[in-house]
């Protein structure tokens, strides 16, 4: 009789287990094992049960299912918080933060002519002294960015951030920035330069609007397609490094910059987008100073498209801006364009690039572009490389130069050793190592030609790491 009491007790519980919920289904699996093995169920009893736990478990999870989900649903919009659909960040509330970033390192050896009379280059970018070796940057500092966007209103809009530091120690000397020259010195700090600060407002059809700093128009194709971003090129320097290396900057086009500017961006019409926005407008690096009544202007045409197993990217873009001197009769405009083109057919990339100028300068915007009297000096440019890539290996190379003129004879009897032309030679390997990191080698040969004849010329090799995520 008892045990027949305590069969029945324990067929009740058994039943009264299978009853609940399907996330308790291992908990009843368990308890008639359990049953099944002290000898309180007959085998017979057992089978069936276990039979009968699965058979209501089948049916009632997928009638279960869509309510759990959208339980889920509604726990997570409590929340409110999601991954982003791409990069590191998150959604919160209806707005996305992204993080994005950059590191880089690498071991570089210059070996430049000896300093001399014949050797003197005023603007020339080769090295000249002693062979030096360093642990640095390349072209790139290293970068941290954040993104904040969201729509309200129907409108796009953004809260963009991006922080540049290195990881060689700057000296800030004579109120120098954060790329000021390098001070390799125990107890020193590495400067921090604070590019980009901007905000964006668009919406679907109507493009996009940017006010605050960041890239320029002009010369941003140059330096962004160069393959010299991503590793070091002709070093500028490499004694006392500072934040970056020059990569092709002189050598091939002329630094693009980040700038405060107004700009506005077309949406994508067929492949084909336009920039126009105004800027800063910059005083000249070299000549007296500005009264600045003016903004300057840049703009950029993009056509970017897919041709079969063809990509081509081709741009033009174009700059121009009032010099108002403050000595009289000496106010000028500096203006001009550049225009290139990049053609990918499967590992095979090629990019051409070409610039001219006049009143704009060399290596840097308003570098030596004017005689100091208002009369401006006319300069140009160009490099062509090629990019091969073949699974987690690729091998490039290029050739590139910038030319700075005189703007008349008394310029050319004052200046005897102004820089005619900068050039480059750059052969590159990569290593894709990770999803993040590249393994880069490389070796640079840099010459400097005054238009006396001075000549100088050295060579570099570098190898290090590229970090992105």
């Amino acid at each position: 009789m008892a045990k027949n009491l305590l069969l029945g007790g324990a067929m009740a519980a058994a039943m009264l287990v299978m009853t609940a919920t399907p996330a308790a289904a291992g908990t009843t699996a368990d308890l008639l094992k359990r049953l099944h093995e002290k000898g309180i169920l007959t085998d017979e009893e057992y089978q069936a049960l276990l039979a009968q736990e699965k058979t209501e478990v089948a049916a009632v999870a997928p009638a279960r299912q869509p309510a759990m989900q959208a339980a889920e649903s509604a726990l997570d919009d409590k929340r409110n918080v999601r991954m982003s659909d791409s990069g590191i960040g998150m959604e919160v509330n209806g707005v996305t933060i992204k993080f994005s970033g950059s590191v880089n390192g690498f071991y570089t050896h210059d070996n430049g002519d000896t300093p001399s009379a014949t050797t003197a280059v005023t603007g020339g970018v080769a090295p000249v002294g002693q062979s030096s070796s360093a642990i640095r940057n390349g072209l790139l500092p290293g970068y941290f960015k954040i993104d904040v966007t969201t729509n309200q209103g129907g409108w796009d809009v953004g809260a963009h951030f991006g922080m540049y530091p290195g990881i060689n120690s700057v000296n800030y000397a004579a109120g120098g920035s954060a790329n000021s020259p390098g001070n390799p010195r125990a107890l020193q700090t590495s400067g921090i330069d604070f590019r980009q600060t901007y905000l964006t407002v668009g919406r679907p059809g109507m493009g996009e609007f940017k006010i605050g700093r960041d890239i320029g128009l002009f010369g941003s194709e140059g330096i962004l397609n160069d393959i010299t971003l991503l590793s070091v090129g002709s070093t500028g320097g490499n004694v006392a490094p500072s934040n970056t290396s020059l990569g092709r900057i002189g050598i091939g086009y002329i630094y693009t910059d980040f700038q405060p500017q107004i700009t506005y961006t077309s949406p994508n019409w067929g492949g084909f987008q336009v920039s126009a926005g105004l800027f800063e407008p910059l005083s000249s690096l070299t000549g007296p100073a500005e009264t600045s009544k003016s903004p300057g202007f840049q703009g950029k045409i993009v056509y970017d498209r897919k041709f079969g197993d063809v990509a081509a990217r081709l741009w033009l873009s174009g700059i121009t801006q009032k010099h108002n001197s403050v000595i009289p009769g000496a106010s000028y405009t500096g203006s001009g364009f550049d225009t290139g083109a990049k053609l990918s057919y499967g590992p095979l990339t090629v990019t051409g690039y070409y610039y001219m100028g006049s009143g704009l300068g060399t290596t840097a915007l308003n570098l030596f572009d004017s005689d100091g009297a208002g009369n401006k000096r006319d300069s140009e440019g160009f490099y062509i490389q090629g990019l091969a890539t073949f699974g987690k290996i690729s091998v490039g190379g290029s050739y590139g130069e910038s030319s700075l003129d005189y703007a008349n004879a008394a310029d050319a009897l004052a200046n005897p050793t102004l820089v005619d032309t900068n050039s480059s030679y750059v052969g590159q390997l990569r290593y894709g190592l990770t999803s993040w990191v590249t393994l880069i080698g490389e070796y640079i040969h840099t010459q400097s030609e005054a238009h006396n004849g001075n000549k100088a010329e050295g060579d570099t090799i570098a190898a290090g790491a590229i970090l992105f995520f």
